[in-house]
């Protein structure tokens, strides 16, 4: 017959504050880390940028920034970022991944000091810090810290309500089959994959071990469970997303559970060393003295654990890159214009999300300046398939135009902070302008080849010979801001800026030029000037929007931070005239940027 419940045992009470303490704690969790994302998250780049040189800096990288973040999630997204811009290589992401294990534990040492009192203290001061808060960045460290209280609220009422499972048979039972190491690991790996926060299972175990309901042996093996099982939030997050989502994923795999079953097999030995290097309670004996330090201790073997194996693993990123490579092979590229940068999964990243925006406009740019190079052979001398050919192109780029823009209105939606705002509407403009030297080339130097076809005029060689020197120099402009455009280079945005007397002035020896042909006795002679003086005004308007560009890109570098408060006002509004549609994904007008001629 089956043990009776203890009369004094309520299976409500002790529901309700397993249950409540443990939705307090994962939504304590994931309003800290929001918040220390929003906060953080340009900090964080910079310093992925600079400490990933090598596979040792790179791991210390991600132990601060998960320590800071608490997150290892959020650190794996902003790597993916990273990789899929071609800042970092797989290599340096394998770093860095190696370092975000040990950054998570920072969580369970703090558990392990028993701040639990310290969380409604946290949460009042988070809140009125929120409600009065005069920025948005004082906002978010107030929701950061009401989070941090949340999760130790959650932790006391898990705690509290736990006490009374010492007395209850079934729950001594259970606790006694978990002694197997092989059963507590796969608890953990269940419950872990669950609840999706290993994390939670750490503090989980850790108040089971100081209510003395679990051996130092039990809670390894759960906390072992748990590194292998928050790899199934790495996979689901990688569903679906670009090849290096998956890779990233598939270390994170590799490297937790690798490292959990090597441990398992000497999980009786780790216990022992855990024990002799963790400090010892003295002014305790019996139960209570194992009930205080095995908190303590936990902590200890999961930090110790997570240290060891990145120590281990370290020296193997380069056979471990080479066969996510290998497992995860590239995929076909897809037929037809597409994004290679933009991910929606990167829209709660601001400060990745606008990394990878600014490598996409240099892949518009590029596609831009192939037009450009081909317009001037076209509009003088190109048959109608070449006429056909250049309009595609132009097609081409209104696609990936749109695309952008409507990954540009999506995060315009989301919490960024000073400068985020401003450099968002700065990219805009940028993509604005590069679609807008595509419509003069299709509309303008194209509709001039049209007519020049249509009416049979031909464009002398000697025109030709004169009109090059300003294709020429527009084309060299348009190549110096690309350059500005991929590095921020305030040397290629000046040079850009700077084309315009050379331009005017060839510009105004080709006009000479013709107009001294105007009297000659041609065929079609009006026609011809008409057709041959559009295109140096074509070409001249190009190059007008290409220093509008890089004068652009040149506010954005000079641009002191602004106040707080004109940050807000800027993420208040969302990106104006864009309206978008089921057919083609986007329909818009350009943002209002003032002439900067």
């Amino acid at each position: 017959m089956p043990a009776a419940v203890p009369e004094t045992l309520e299976i409500g009470a002790i529901v309700t504050g397993l249950g409540g303490g443990l939705a307090l704690f994962l939504f304590g969790m994931r309003q800290m880390t929001e918040g220390l994302k929003t906060v953080a998250g340009p900090s964080m780049k910079r310093l992925l940028a600079r400490l990933t040189a090598n596979r040792f800096t790179a791991a210390l990288a991600g132990t601060i920034i998960t320590a800071i973040i608490q997150s290892s999630s959020v650190t794996t997204v902003l790597l993916v970022g990273f990789v899929s811009a071609g800042v970092l290589t797989l290599n340096q992401s394998i770093g860095v991944i190696i370092g975000a294990n040990i950054g998570t534990t920072i969580t369970a040492q703090i558990i392990a000091f028993n701040v639990y009192k310290y969380g409604l203290v946290l949460i009042a001061i988070g809140f009125f810090t929120e409600v009065l808060a005069q920025t948005e960045r004082i906002r978010q460290w107030g929701i950061v810290l009401m989070g941090l209280g949340l999760v130790f609220f959650g932790m006391e009422l898990m705690s509290n309500a736990a006490v009374p499972l010492r007395e209850w048979p079934p729950f001594v039972s259970l606790m006694q089959q978990t002694r197997s190491p092989l059963f507590a690991v796969l608890a953990g790996t269940v419950f872990t994959a669950i609840i999706q926060s290993s994390s939670a299972t750490t503090g989980i175990v850790i108040v089971l071990a100081g209510q003395g309901m679990i051996s130092l042996e039990t809670g390894i093996g759960l906390i072992l469970g748990a590194n292998i099982g928050t790899c199934v939030t790495a996979i689901l997050s990688a569903y679906g997303k670009p090849r290096e989502a998956v890779q990233a994923a598939l270390v994170h795999v590799l490297f937790n559970a690798c490292g959990a079953l090597f441990w398992l097999l000497f999980i009786n030995h780790f216990a022992d060393l855990v024990r002799q290097v963790s400090p010892s309670l003295h002014a305790t004996t019996g139960g209570r003295q194992l009930a205080a330090e095995m908190p303590r201790q936990i902590a200890n073997a999961h930090t110790m654990f997570n240290i060891v194996n990145a120590f281990i693993f370290i020296w193997f990123t380069g056979p471990v890159a080479r066969l996510a490579n290998w497992l995860v092979p590239a995929r076909p590229v897809p037929v037809g214009v597409h994004t290679m940068y933009l991910d929606e999964m990167f829209i709660e990243q601001p400060s990745v999300a606008l990394d990878l925006v600014r490598r996409e406009l240099v892949r518009l740019a590029e596609m831009t300046g192939v037009m450009i190079e081909k317009s001037l052979q076209v509009a003088t001398s190109g048959d109608t398939d070449d006429v056909k050919s250049l309009a595609s192109a132009d097609d081409d780029i209104d696609k990936l135009h749109g695309a952008i823009v409507t990954f540009l209105a999506k995060l315009s939606q989301k919490n960024l902070i000073n400068p985020q705002p401003q450099q968002l509407h700065e990219l805009l403009a940028i993509a604005n302008y590069l679609e807008n030297i595509g419509d003069v080339i299709d509309k303008s130097l194209l509709e001039n080849a049209r007519k020049r076809l249509k009416l049979g005029v031909a464009v002398s060689g000697p025109t030709t010979a004169v009109l090059r020197p300003i294709h020429e120099k527009v084309h060299e402009a348009f190549q110096r801001l690309i350059d500005a455009v991929r590095t921020s280079d305030r040397k290629a945005a000046l040079d850009a800026i700077e084309s315009k007397e050379s331009v005017n002035q060839s510009a105004a020896d080709a006009t000479a030029h013709l107009a001294r042909r105007l009297v000659a006795s041609e065929p079609n002679r009006l026609a011809a000037f008409q057709v041959e003086t559009d295109i140096i005004e074509n070409l001249r308007h190009i190059n007008t929007l290409t220093r509008r560009i890089a004068k652009t890109v040149l506010t954005g570098e000079n641009d002191h931070p602004r106040s707080e408060e004109q940050s807000i006002a800027g993420q208040a509004q969302p990106l104006s005239g864009v309206e978008l549609s089921d057919e083609s994904g986007l329909e818009m007008s350009s943002p209002n940027v003032p002439n900067q001629e």
